[in-house]
């Protein structure tokens, strides 16, 4: 197998987007599969690499990557040494970082020989599954859609009345880390940026108007995104196919860091009811 780490693409917003490849190298263009982290995510997150040689292993093209502004560096593409890029992180930030890194995979002639360039599939979990379902209704050369444990709001993301007008005079609000303990910043722009662009980023509008394959996998012991999330996805999209994984938290029982070699039956669940829904 081959596995490159760390590709950097120049974003659109003056910072770097870092790039993960798996795949068995045999001449044959192999499905292209590019997944999206989450909120306080990453591409090294957790079981996400073992996840990604499994895809590989199954006959995939399967790229990883980090949002420019998720809060991680060049040079440390693992937690949160840049939290000021954090706090300047967007929704429309991010469709314009998954748009570079399909654009790579689309223009690049070195990947031909491996990968197939016209059959693009988006995978994203939790908020990345979000941007998935907008940017896969907005480009037309993506095939497939999966939503791993993802949103269906991001507008009940955000703090509403007193909460709200409190964000906006002191300019930043901070959430924290539980895992690094960090106090993590979101300014205000945050919200300026959603309510500017709240028609392209509404997920029941992308959804709804979705005409490619689209399969929602979640958990039923999710306490970070209700199943009822998952089930709103699908009433939008009655072409759409639904797996509830019984016992499967929002990270389908794995954590960061990750010791093992083998995923959790959760989520090793996904992947095999993911891998079904490609070939087929």
């Amino acid at each position: 197998m081959i596995i490159t780490k760390n590709i950097v693409l120049e974003g659109k917003h003056d910072k770097p987007i870092l790039v993960d490849a798996f795949y068995v190298s045999n001449k044959i263009p192999k499905p292209i599969l590019i997944f999206s982290h989450g909120y306080k995510g990453f591409k090294d997150w957790g079981a996400w690499n073992i996840m990604a040689k499994i895809f590989a292993d199954a006959g995939f093209y399967f790229i990883k990557f980090n949002f420019s502004h998720n809060g991680g560096t060049a040079e440390q593409p693992i937690d949160f040494p840049d939290l000021e890029a954090f706090g300047n992180n967007n929704y429309t930030k991010e469709l314009d970082d998954l748009k570079t890194v399909i654009n790579w995979v689309s223009k690049n002639p070195t990947l031909t020989t491996e990968a197939n360039t016209n059959n693009i599939t988006l995978l994203g979990h939790s908020r990345g599954g979000g941007i998935v379902s907008i940017k896969a209704e907005e480009d037309s050369r993506i095939n497939n859609i999966i939503s791993l444990a993802g949103v269906s709001d991001f507008k009940a993301r955000f703090p509403s009345g007193q909460h709200l007008k409190q964000w906006k005079e002191q300019g930043v609000m901070f959430v924290e880390n539980g895992r690094t303990k960090q106090q993590m910043p979101h300014y205000f722009q945050y919200f300026e940026d959603f309510e500017s662009n709240e028609k392209r980023l509404t997920i029941k509008r992308a959804v709804s108007n979705l005409k490619i394959p689209h399969l929602i996998i979640h958990g039923n012991d999710d306490t970070s995104v209700s199943v009822e999330e998952a089930k709103a996805l699908h009433k939008w999209n009655p072409n759409s196919i639904l797996k509830i994984i019984k016992g499967a938290n929002h990270v389908f029982g794995t954590s960061h860091p990750w010791k093992k070699d083998t995923l959790t039956e959760e989520l090793q669940n996904a992947v095999d009811v993911s891998i079904t829904f490609l070939k087929n």
